[in-house]
């Protein structure tokens, strides 16, 4: 398995060394929501929200965190139905599970590079540190990786059904789960039907202990267990789903028309 997972890692790394567009990918976006996030918190800080920056500007870094997993997962099914190369993928000897193994490790090396940039420019810009956060970060971090991974095996599953039609999924589904988030605000301003969602989410839990460790309040046990153990049944959710889309395309003929899409 190591090594079929290995050989997985090295194809995506060379498709990231050959293409220039990839490797920017990573930095500029990250970067110019960080200018208009980290801008827009400043000008709040002078106006009347002192603890601006450190909601905002924390909350975006710990946000791309999640995205990027995502992405790194569901892009890489998306990419191999646009070069047509869906078919050689699964007809090789490589198991679905490897697959997202690969494809999530992937992910933590797309979150981590902008992450530490995004974490330096912050320092710079607007004199943030999110080292702040302490000993929160780690399991802050871990959860919105895990989250991630689960919301790309999903979306991975969607795009493995309906192929290009379902293309939007890859960037929409981030940002329809974002506002029930509360990425950058408390779940209190939410109306009440949207609280019920917020609290099923895991990225929920780490935004509001960010926002009451930056408060002062300490990090949350409670917190901390919703939220990976909701992530444990994402996780397993998402990949079951994945599975049994796989197993559809393959009986119903699916694989072979997202090979000539």
């Amino acid at each position: 398995m190591a090594s079929r997972v290995l050989g997985l890692l090295l194809r995506y790394a060379y498709l990231y060394r050959r293409s220039l567009a990839r490797s920017m990918e990573l930095f500029f976006w990250p970067v110019m929501d960080l200018l208009v996030w980290g801008f827009l918190s400043v000008y709040l800080e002078r106006v009347a929200a002192p603890r601006a920056v450190s909601y905002l500007v924390g909350a975006l870094i710990l946000w791309d965190v999640l995205y990027r997993c995502q992405q790194a997962i569901t892009l890489a099914v998306t990419e191999d139905i646009w070069v047509k190369n869906i078919i050689n993928l699964f007809v090789a000897p490589v198991r679905p599970a490897e697959l997202m193994v690969a494809t999530s490790i992937v992910g933590v090396f797309k979150a981590a590079i902008p992450g530490v940039l995004l974490t330096v420019l912050a320092l710079v810009l607007y004199d943030y540190h999110l080292l702040a956060l302490g000993g929160a970060l780690a399991p802050f971090l871990a959860s919105l990786l895990l989250f991630g991974w689960a919301v790309g095996i999903f979306t991975a599953g969607l795009i493995l059904r309906f192929g290009q039609s379902a293309e939007a999924l890859v960037w929409g589904i981030p940002f329809v789960l974002q506002p029930f988030s509360a990425v950058f605000y408390p779940v209190a301003v939410l109306p009440g039907w949207a609280r019920t969602v917020a609290l099923v989410l895991p990225s929920t839990h780490v935004f509001e202990g960010m926002r009451a460790v930056v408060a002062g309040e300490g990090l949350r046990g409670a917190t901390l267990i919703a939220a990976f153990g909701l992530n444990a049944f994402y996780l397993l959710a998402g990949s079951l789903f994945f599975a049994w889309m796989l197993r559809r395309v393959r009986e119903k003929g699916y694989l072979g028309k997202l090979g000539m899409e």
